[in-house]
């Protein structure tokens, strides 16, 4: 997968829209900004505001790089089987990283962080469209549901993936409702609960998948 500039560059402006907005805001930041809220969207930490510096670094730019560096060292080169759809997942997540880092400057220009809610709501979305796209992912080390099981066998692979889209796509839509239904600090708790049963059923599932293809 050869870097191709002109193929980059949208993406690449996507990420600088963070960059431009801190840019853009900066002369109107106080010397002190909200760095952190609790659940409820209460600021309980300032910081000094070059501090923010590190939002568009630690988002969108790190993520970008990732995926830029893990296909050069795959040992395998299982994700270049993926074609498309690696870069498909790359622009994903890299975009919900920079609209993140967007909200979040926003969010500190204000002193507010508005509605915890709608954090999770992105977060949310971004499970359904992960969750449409797990069934396509190839086997590989770095993306998807990686456990000892699924990597060993690419029938367990296939099965746990077709079982995990199915339940991020589920816990996504359910995400995204809980953020229109409960207040900040229930839906924190709710949406902390779906994450736990989407993430963990897959695991156990691969590993009972892989004794019964065993005992075949």
């Amino acid at each position: 997968m050869a870097f191709q500039l002109k193929k980059e560059l949208p993406l690449i402006g996507i990420i600088l829209l963070p960059f431009l907005y801190l840019a853009y805001v900066w002369p109107d930041l106080p010397q002190r900004v909200p760095m952190h809220y609790n659940i409820k969207g209460e600021i309980d930490r300032y910081g000094d505001k070059s501090e923010l510096l590190i939002i568009p670094f630690i988002m969108p730019v790190l993520i970008y790089i990732v995926f830029l560096v893990v296909p050069k060292i795959d040992p395998k080169n299982k994700l270049q089987q993926m074609g498309n759809k690696f870069q498909t997942i790359k622009v994903l997540l890299t975009t919900f990283m920079s609209v993140l880092a967007l909200y979040i400057i926003y969010s500190t220009k204000n002193a507010s962080l508005s509605n915890p809610n709608y954090i999770l709501l992105l977060i949310g979305v971004l499970y359904v469209i992960l969750g449409n796209y797990f069934k396509t992912i190839k086997a590989n080390y770095f993306i998807g549901i990686k456990t000892p099981w699924t990597l060993e066998n690419e029938t367990v692979w296939k099965d746990t993936h077709k079982l995990g889209g199915k339940l991020w796509f589920a816990g996504g839509l359910v995400i995204i409702l809980g953020c229109l239904i409960f207040n900040q600090k229930t839906n924190f708790i709710f949406f902390m609960i779906i994450t736990a049963i989407i993430t963990i059923i897959p695991i156990v599932y691969s590993y009972q998948r892989f004794k019964q293809i065993s005992k075949v």
